[in-house]
């Protein structure tokens, strides 16, 4: 009798992707921004403004413009740095929480040579809902670049980052269906690697095609459940 295939229980050991800059991997979407973040401290303006949707990298590249330059995180009721020049994250502004008042008094210190902020939002400057005309202007003033949704190329290349981090074999057949039928965001790249990773642990088999559809199928569910 032929002895049923056990299904092991993986221990849930969290996996911490790095947010490195030599880890972004760069396309049409992301490289004017990647380009500005490397250009660092010879910015022309001393306000960064990136926007895009989610899953498009932007808290990627805010963690790895902090590597490269010590910044420090702005969070809401923070007090302007003391040190100058400083070099600040504001993250996430459209959802963060800061007011208005503390927002415009950190740009505008930046403005008055005290040093250089990096914003990260989903919206434009320019869609955003504000109330203080020159927070407004200073926003439209500073030097913009736009996230687009990652591409086949990108999304293949980060998938494949995110497998070989985990020592994970992927075919290449089975990397471009996962880049021809998942969503086009790099959170669900890495939700699909954590669930792949997961599914070989517990099953100890290699990946296979209907792993993968099954897969992608249940995120599809699960973001209509959600929607």
């Amino acid at each position: 009798m032929t002895a049923a295939r056990t299904r092991q229980l993986p221990l849930d050991w969290p996996h911490r992707p790095s947010m490195a800059r030599e880890d972004i991997v760069v396309g049409d979407s992301n490289r004017l921004a990647v380009a500005a973040l490397d250009a660092w401290p010879n910015w022309p303006h001393p306000v960064l403004y990136v926007h895009g949707p989610a899953g498009s990298g932007k808290s990627h590249l805010g963690a790895a413009w902090r590597a490269i330059s010590g910044a420090a995180r702005f969070s809401p009721g923070d007090a302007l740095p003391a040190e100058r020049p400083f070099a600040v994250l504001l993250d996430d502004l459209d959802r963060a929480g800061h007011s208005e008042a503390e927002i415009f008094a950190l740009l505008n210190a930046a403005r008055l040579g005290g040093g250089t902020v990096l914003v990260t939002a989903r919206r434009a400057p320019g869609e955003l809902k504000l109330a203080t005309p020159d927070l407004a202007s200073r926003l439209r003033a500073a030097t913009t670049f736009t996230l687009g949704q990652p591409d086949e190329a990108l999304l293949s290349g980060v998938l494949a980052k995110l497998f070989a981090d985990r020592q994970i074999e992927l075919d290449v057949k089975l990397l471009e269906l996962m880049t021809r039928r998942m969503e086009r965001s790099l959170d669900a790249a890495r939700a699909l690697a954590e669930a792949l990773d997961r599914e070989t642990l517990a099953t100890k088999r290699r990946p296979t095609r209907q792993l993968v559809l099954d897969l992608l199928a249940r995120m599809d569910d699960n973001a209509g459940a959600l929607s």
